[in-house]
């Protein structure tokens, strides 16, 4: 099989699946900033998140998620692009829930589901910490992540309780939850967010491809039940 074909085979990325695209390029329309979501610059308020140039940029102040409010998502492929600067420290919040400062620690995704680490660690070892991690709970395979200052490729399926995670054509992640007891649990639907975590970092071309694939209807088959 050719290995551009394979790739998309694994992640389950196919040409004929309708793509919704999250960001028209222009505005922050569809979105909602949670947590911190301004800063001081010269004694006047400005928005913590923009949309310009075709990319949602991410100025990096405080702590907080922007997220995609227009709906929740259950068996899917994420796909979009992100550039990082130097330092940066952000994530890819996956089946999360609305996030509340109040209740931070439960409402977060790193805690309420998933978040994918992304840092800027290329070279590094791969830890439960670093890009392409199930943020705290498993590492990537390989680090894949390229060096601040150049756009990244990144793949998210969700497939039932199978997590792939593709990371510039490298597969760095295919975890079943049901494997890991502190997964177990974890929700087989919800939001999609970008994290605020202090560091500077833009996002382009951000879209998602539902799957209606037999292995997730297999997997919530009243025979083969999953929480």
């Amino acid at each position: 099989m050719h290995s551009t074909v394979l790739v998309l085979a694994l992640i389950g990325w196919f040409p004929d699946a309708p793509a919704i695209s999250l960001f028209d390029g222009e505005s922050l329309s569809g979105w909602v900033a949670e947590g911190v979501s301004e800063f001081d610059r010269d004694g006047e308020k400005e928005p913590v998140w923009v949309a310009r140039d075709g990319v949602i940029v991410c100025r990096g102040k405080g702590f907080g998620f922007l997220r995609y409010k227009e709906r929740e998502f259950d068996d899917f492929t994420l796909r979009l692009e992100f550039k990082m600067a130097p330092g940066c420290n952000s994530g890819l919040g996956i089946r999360t829930t609305e996030f509340d400062p109040k209740e931070s620690r439960a409402t977060r995704p790193s805690f309420y589901s998933y978040e994918i680490q992304l840092f800027d660690d290329a070279g590094k070892p791969p830890t439960a910490h670093s890009t392409g991690s199930l943020y705290r709970y498993v590492a990537p395979k390989a680090s894949a992540i390229k060096p601040a200052g150049e756009w990244n490729t990144i793949e998210i399926t969700c497939d039932g309780p199978r997590i792939r995670v593709v990371l510039n054509d490298t597969l760095i992640q295919d975890v079943d939850q049901r494997e890991f007891e502190a997964l177990r649990d974890k929700p087989l639907r919800g939001y999609i967010c970008l994290q605020n975590h202090g560091g500077n970092i833009e996002f382009r071309s951000i879209e998602v491809r539902e799957l209606k694939t037999s292995a997730s209807r297999a997997e919530k088959s009243p025979e083969n039940p999953v929480k």
